[in-house]
């Protein structure tokens, strides 16, 4: 039986408060699995098993599955799948920590068709709560991924951007058609592998740095100058001019490496 056929078989209601587009396609589900590289050592995170699709590509590979679904109408075809772990609570509230400490892995890893509207949220808890997950592989919306692998003077270069580089080595791995999913979303999505860096550039003060990096990004059109007038813009000019910035420099033309060294000199000058 078929992802469509088999979710018409349960009469499952898609729910857009969920923002649930299920994909369909074989030939997809089976590339993101690859692009991942999961072994039997590996425990695989999945947020939204939805009907199941990728939760049991996965476990061709390990057995080790911890997936959460906040819908719980999904109940009876999710039950259909042995050996995950399958928990009924929303991600964002639960101690992940807690439901993983029963295995015994050498990889942590997320692999999952993140709902679009909570990327974010998910990827910043996720680093907050200090899940030391090695690698993340996640399909998301084509213009989120754009952002988080975003470059210098791109237009989709921003805030976020950089703190997701600041923890990840990301990588594009493959687009996927909007055509592949149902209900059929309004945008297409990309699939992005985010692997955990391992040395950090080196913050003095995080705090400071990402607050840096919000306020150097509020309004993007502005200089840096502008957006920046409640800091000391001498100390930061002092890094511009080293690097051959002018003073009416935007924040989308830095790269992180410069906002490091910004950050630093205003940390050991407060």
């Amino acid at each position: 039986m078929n992802q469509k056929d088999f979710i018409n078989n349960y009469n499952f209601k898609f729910k857009k408060k969920f923002g649930q587009n299920f994909l369909l396609d074989d030939n997809v589900l089976n590339n993101i699995v690859n692009s991942a590289n999961i072994d039997k050592k590996t425990l695989v995170i999945e947020i939204g098993c939805g009907a199941g699709a990728l939760t049991r590509k996965i476990l061709e590979h390990t057995d080790m599955v911890v997936g959460y679904e906040i819908d719980e109408t999904l109940t009876p075809i999710l039950s259909t799948i042995e050996k995950a772990k399958i928990l009924f609570k929303d991600f964002l509230k639960a101690n992940v920590k807690e439901d993983i400490n029963e295995y015994n892995y050498d990889k942590l890893y997320v692999v999952a068709n993140l709902p679009y509207y909570i990327t974010t949220p998910i990827i910043n808890k996720i680093i907050t709560d200090n899940l030391e997950v090695d690698k993340i592989v996640v399909m998301v919306q084509k213009e989120v991924g754009d952002r988080f692998l975003a470059k210098p003077n791109t237009k989709e270069y921003n805030s976020l951007s950089i703190f997701i580089n600041y923890y990840y080595d990301v990588k594009k791995m493959f687009l996927v058609s909007k055509n592949v999913f149902m209900p059929k979303p309004n945008v297409d999505s990309i699939v992005i592998s985010l692997s955990k860096k391992d040395k950090k550039i080196n913050i003095l003060d995080e705090n400071l740095f990402f607050k840096l990096i919000k306020d150097s990004f509020v309004q993007k059109r502005k200089t840096l100058k502008n957006n920046l007038k409640n800091y000391n813009f001498d100390l930061i000019n002092q890094v511009l001019k080293e690097h051959n910035y002018s003073d009416d420099v935007r924040a989308e033309a830095l790269p992180i490496e410069i906002f490091a060294e910004i950050s630093n000199k205003l940390s050991q000058n407060t």
